[in-house]
């Protein structure tokens, strides 16, 4: 339940531009967000990369309950995915500046997945939200 709570959140920060849309009251909150936004995107791009390796190790997992698997690895992917994005520039500065082909490498993911930052937000939120319900649905199960 906690991946799907976070998840929503790393969702909602992932695409400021179509919240303040909606709703232009929520620029206040945005603005006292934003300069932690590199390090909140470090936490869930290393997060998200745990989330990554646990799935791998719990292959076992999809022998029985598949469907669980799947979104549990979904969601670290795009935990790691939107991490990686906002705080790219900090990841870059402790991480990959030490080695150039490392920090080349980080360009081209983050050249990738740049353009696809509004929908992984949207697909967090939703896939957050079907987290957290299917989160009660196996605990009742």
């Amino acid at each position: 339940m906690i991946y799907g709570i976070l998840l929503i959140i790393l969702g909602i920060l992932a695409i400021p531009s179509l919240i303040l849309s909606k709703k232009p009251d929520a620029k206040d909150l945005l603005d006292k967000i934003t300069p932690y936004q590199g390090w909140i995107g470090c936490v869930f791009a290393f997060w998200g990369l745990w989330g990554i390796i646990s799935s791998i190790l719990n292959l076992s997992w999809l022998g029985i309950i598949p469907v669980y698997w799947i979104i549990y690895l979904l969601v670290a992917l795009l935990e790691f995915s939107l991490g990686f994005i906002m705080g790219y520039s900090l990841i870059t500065k402790y991480a990959l500046s030490k080695n150039p082909t490392a920090a080349e490498k980080g360009e081209q993911l983050l050249a990738k997945l740049l353009p696809l930052q509004g929908t992984l937000g949207i697909v967090a939120i939703v896939l957050g939200i079907i987290q957290i319900i299917g989160s009660f649905i196996w605990v009742l199960a």
